[in-house]
């Protein structure tokens, strides 16, 4: 039995709860039955001894109570035999009995027995409605009282009216019943039938065939009685079933109180732990934002808690880590972005400015044909053009390290705006004679800036116009103040930019135009570094697209503060 128990456990694991209820059975049931067996069997004990001193007791309470009224009866037979000493006549003598008979009612008769008749009494004689005794005189004759045996059961089992146990008084050798209490005919000839043949004498003795129902007889030689006590099955169910059933009732009430207990413990305990599987369950499928939520309360253990405190903890390690792993492979998804697109856009446009310089030096230095000076002069500032291309988009390439690492210095001062929009315009190379609207030119307001850097700020942002804007319609440019802020707005005539692609335009190498409908030159650097110099003076940059402006681009940066002295 216990190696298919074992090879059953060997191919289940078991749950919690149901180790519970095995170590519950093992360790408490089993205990306690065995402890009630063993208690139910020791009181078991202790009741019958208890029950066979009590029958004893009983015993000689009753032949004490015999001694004690024979003894009585003695004394007053004296006192009386001692008062008839005083008459001498036999009238006056049978006056007093019979003053003594009215008088005491327990007295039926009291006669004057003369020697030869005394033979037919006995000395201490009981029977079933009388008693007699009798008290030899001095003249020889006897005086003999004759009793009611009704005042006798009376002073015999006054003080055990309350007691259920059957008490039966025989007289003489052939055991004639004269007094009982809680009499019941088949159990006194039961009682009668089990009582020995030869009894001892002057000693209680235990008797019988039932062991949770004792007999108990005291065989008395002055006066010959008998007193036999019988345990009733009432008595024996008041002390042994009654004290069996509260064993058995506290054993269960003790099992059921163990099970409450330990299944609410288990009920909590059980639901603490699931939550621990359900977080494990989740970080198994890359939910790390999991947190165990524990049930806490006087069930909940130490060890639990600890573990749980200790499990959020380390979950909120991973999570951090998983969310900065994620943002490091986005920065490297990026980074591969940027690296792949750079190749292509500095193989892309550096090709075109690279190919026009090898084309043209290549004719100057060709010694089979014969260049005119035009014509030199014509290659040469393709050259230079296309060389000072080949500057600017390197120098774009190298600024983005200072504008992401933060490195830029700037040499902040107070700026006419005016002026730097003028000199933005100048340097711009407007090949396409698209016309360029100043309104900023009639203000004087002063911004706080870097005079070279903002000038390169509006010869990109002037420049973009220009390549992105439609043929024949301006470029506007217009000045606003805002609070402490100077507003200055570059507007160009294009289509609707959609918001989605609107926001992405500040991201390196990206162009309102892509790679499939690109129809200007140009890395995608512009705006990301005008960006970055525009927030690096402490201004801020915003784009725009609406019906109104087509594409709009506005600049703020701090106004210089004007001190008035009074």
């Amino acid at each position: 039995m216990v190696k298919k128990m074992a090879k059953f456990f060997s191919k289940r694991r078991l749950k919690i709860a149901e180790q519970i209820i095995i170590v519950i059975f093992f360790a408490v049931i089993i205990p306690m039955s065995i402890s009630g067996i063993i208690i139910n069997n020791v009181n078991q004990q202790s009741n019958r001894a208890q029950l066979r001193e009590a029958a004893t007791m009983i015993a000689n309470i009753v032949s004490e109570e015999v001694d004690v009224f024979q003894y009585s009866i003695d004394n007053e037979l004296n006192q009386i035999s001692a008062t008839l000493e005083y008459y001498n006549s036999p009238q006056k003598t049978d006056e007093y009995l019979d003053t003594i008979i009215k008088s005491q009612p327990f007295y039926k008769n009291l006669l004057i027995v003369s020697q030869n008749d005394i033979k037919n009494y006995d000395r201490y004689h009981y029977d079933k409605d009388v008693a007699v005794f009798s008290k030899e005189l001095k003249d020889g004759n006897h005086l003999v009282a004759i009793l009611d045996m009704k005042n006798l059961r009376n002073n015999l089992f006054k003080i055990l009216e309350q007691d259920r146990r059957q008490i039966y008084v025989l007289a003489g050798d052939e055991n004639r019943l004269v007094a009982s209490i809680n009499y019941e005919e088949d159990i006194f000839e039961s009682s009668m039938e089990q009582l020995p043949q030869n009894l001892q004498k002057d000693k209680t003795v235990i008797y019988g065939n039932v062991k949770n129902q004792p007999l108990a007889y005291h065989k008395k030689t002055k006066p010959n009685i008998t007193i036999i006590v019988n345990t009733t099955e009432d008595v024996t169910k008041k002390t042994i079933d009654s004290n069996r059933d509260k064993i058995i009732l506290s054993i269960i009430i003790t099992v059921l109180a163990v099970f409450f207990v330990v299944g609410l413990y288990t009920s909590y305990l059980y639901i603490n732990i699931r939550q621990l599987f359900k977080a494990i369950i989740a970080i198994s499928k890359g939910n790390y934002r999991r947190r165990i939520r524990l049930l806490t309360n006087i069930f909940t253990p130490f060890e639990l808690v600890f573990l749980g405190t200790e499990f959020n903890r380390m979950i909120n390690q991973i999570h951090k880590s998983y969310v900065q792993l994620n943002k490091k492979n986005k920065e490297l998804k990026q980074l591969n972005e940027f690296r792949s697109n750079m190749i292509d856009t500095v193989s892309h446009e550096f090709r075109t400015p690279l190919t026009s310089i090898q084309g043209y030096t290549s004719r100057l230095l060709r010694q089979d044909i014969e260049i005119d000076e035009e014509m030199k002069q014509k290659s040469l500032k393709i050259i230079k053009k296309q060389a000072e291309r080949l500057s600017r988009m390197i120098e774009d390439l190298l600024v983005i390290p200072d504008i992401e690492g933060s490195k830029l210095n700037f040499i902040i001062k107070p700026v006419p705006i005016a002026s730097v929009i003028e000199n933005s315009i100048t340097l711009v190379k407007n090949d396409s004679n698209k016309e360029i609207i100043n309104n900023v030119s009639e203000t004087d307001a002063r911004i706080l800036a870097d005079n070279d850097r903002i000038e390169q700020v509006f010869v990109n942002l002037i420049e973009n116009a220009i390549k992105y804007g439609k043929e024949s319609s301006p470029i506007v440019l217009d000045f606003e103040k805002n609070d402490n802020k100077a507003v200055i707005s570059v507007k160009n005539d294009y289509d609707v930019i959609p918001r989605e692609k609107l926001k992405t335009l500040f991201d390196k190498f990206t162009r309102v135009d892509d790679s499939t409908t690109r129809t200007t030159r140009g890395t995608g650097l512009g705006l990301f570094i005008v960006k970055g110099l525009v927030e690096g003076m402490n201004g801020e940059i915003r784009l725009y697209s609406n019906e109104e402006c087509g594409f709009c681009v506005k600049v703020y940066l701090p106004l210089e503060e004007k001190i008035t002295t009074v």
